[in-house]
């Protein structure tokens, strides 16, 4: 098969298109999955940076993808071969043309969900429903600013929030941005990029601010989410803003701002979300998939052999939907 590999950590000039061995079942949970779209994540550019974790090199990079089943083990019975899937945490890189997994980590993929939408799901729809309602313990009433939601966490947010009845604030900075999140189901939509855009949420909400933010850039917008944050709220930080450089991004803030609000500035990292928590993400975006409600934007689609260019489009300002590989 045809794979996108790592020799050296470094920007997306590293990755490199090489031929390696097709995969098979290495025991007899295990499933292999022929994979049809590939989820581009901005962790990935620190994965390949080496500045959050450093794998063993060479390595192929990616976790999310679709496609279908083409081998299982012996003691598999979740799934068949022919079967339409989308993937959890797989054992090998998803850059590839095959991905192996455990049998628990791959999941059904309805019909009326595009093999370049389930490439969408683990990342995006998981780290959205972690933060709205894992980390973040979002209720129905409640308000929500997504600060960043024309991308793929973001819409996911949005969507995720709207059917779960929060009421739904988002920002973007483009007019093609704004208008997807506003088509989406948010309330209210602002341009980040322009002035004074958090003295307007903050008349929005007769100054109380709001209960729950996710913050897509914490080391640049954090000083602003304490301002806009509601007493007892919750700021859940989910990324930040120079993926490519690391993630070693400072930020001042005065500390007093949420300490007497008693607010709640959290972490959030969806690869340390617990089994049981995971369950909860993936049968709630399951019924979201089936009824409707949830609906994965796509921005981009790539050939595999254009990853590097995929890596360098994710870190731009003006996010669109998801980037997807198709190999």
């Amino acid at each position: 098969m045809k794979a996108i590999r790592v020799h050296e950590f470094g920007g997306p000039e590293v990755l490199r298109l090489e031929a390696v061995s097709d995969l098979v079942p290495e025991d007899s949970k295990q499933v292999v999955v022929r994979v049809r779209a590939i989820g581009v994540n901005p962790f990935h550019r620190l994965l390949c940076a080496g500045l959050v974790v450093r794998p063993p090199l060479p390595f192929i990079p990616g976790d999310d993808a679709a496609g279908v089943v083409e081998a299982v083990g012996t003691a598999v019975t979740a799934v068949k071969v022919g079967d339409r899937v989308y993937g959890g945490q797989p054992l090998t890189g998803t850059y590839a043309e095959q991905v192996l997994y455990t049998e628990s980590e791959v999941y059904p993929l309805p019909d009326n969900i595009s093999f370049s939408q389930g490439a969408s799901l683990r990342g995006p729809y998981f780290t959205a429903h972690y933060a709205l309602f894992g980390k973040g313990r979002g209720v129905a009433g409640e308000t929500v600013f997504v600060h960043g939601a024309s991308g793929g966490v973001g819409i996911a947010a949005v969507q995720l929030a709207r059917s779960a009845g929060l009421r739904v604030i988002g920002t973007a900075s483009s007019d093609r941005g704004r208008e997807l999140v506003k088509q989406q189901g948010a309330h209210h939509v602002f341009d980040h990029s322009a002035p004074g855009y958090i003295e307007q949420i903050l008349e929005l909400t007769g100054g109380r601010g709001v209960e729950l933010i996710l913050e897509m850039k914490a080391d640049v917008n954090l000083p602003k989410a304490t301002q806009l944050v509601a007493p007892s709220g919750r700021i859940v930080m989910i990324g930040g803003k120079d993926i490519g450089a690391g993630a070693s991004g400072s930020v001042e803030f005065n500390p007093f701002s949420t300490l007497f609000k008693n607010a709640d500035i959290l972490g959030l990292y969806i690869g340390a979300a617990t089994p049981a928590e995971v369950a909860v993400m993936k049968a709630a975006i399951f019924a979201g998939l089936e009824n409707g409600t949830l609906y994965p934007i796509i921005g981009q689609e790539m050939p595999l052999t254009d990853a590097a260019q995929a890596l360098e489009a994710i870190g731009q300002a003006g996010a669109f939907g998801k980037i997807i590989l198709i190999p």
